[in-house]
């Protein structure tokens, strides 16, 4: 079963994060403890480990991508899985379920 990497929340405050680069790229296997990006959060960038062991099937956001907290952001074809299937299929269920950035409305200003 593909294993779905989230925008982590590194900070109590973080509700966005960016990707600043990623250390890794499609087909690259990848184990337990290897840096796989530097995420820029509200207060700091950081490097971003994986847990898992596996090859790297989709990069769901573009480096410079600011995302919300717990957005899919990368996803791994466990030993056996076909990569090409499961990135192809991340890359479907990621266009229709991406979330939308916040909206953020401009304070009215109005004259006295």
């Amino acid at each position: 079963m593909p294993i779905q990497m989230k925008m982590p929340r590194l900070s109590d405050t973080m509700e966005m994060g960016t990707i600043v680069r990623w250390g890794v790229k499609p087909g690259q296997k990848v184990r337990s403890g290897d840096v796989i990006a530097d995420i820029e959060t509200d207060k700091a960038t950081m490097e971003l480990q994986t847990f898992d062991d596996g090859t790297v099937a989709s990069l769901a956001v573009a480096e410079g991508q600011q995302v919300p907290v717990g957005t899919v952001i990368l996803v791994l074809a466990e030993a056996g899985e076909d990569v090409a299937k499961v990135g192809a299929a991340a890359g479907a269920t990621a266009t229709q379920s991406a979330p939308s950035a916040p909206r953020v409305e401009a304070p009215l200003i109005t004259k006295p």
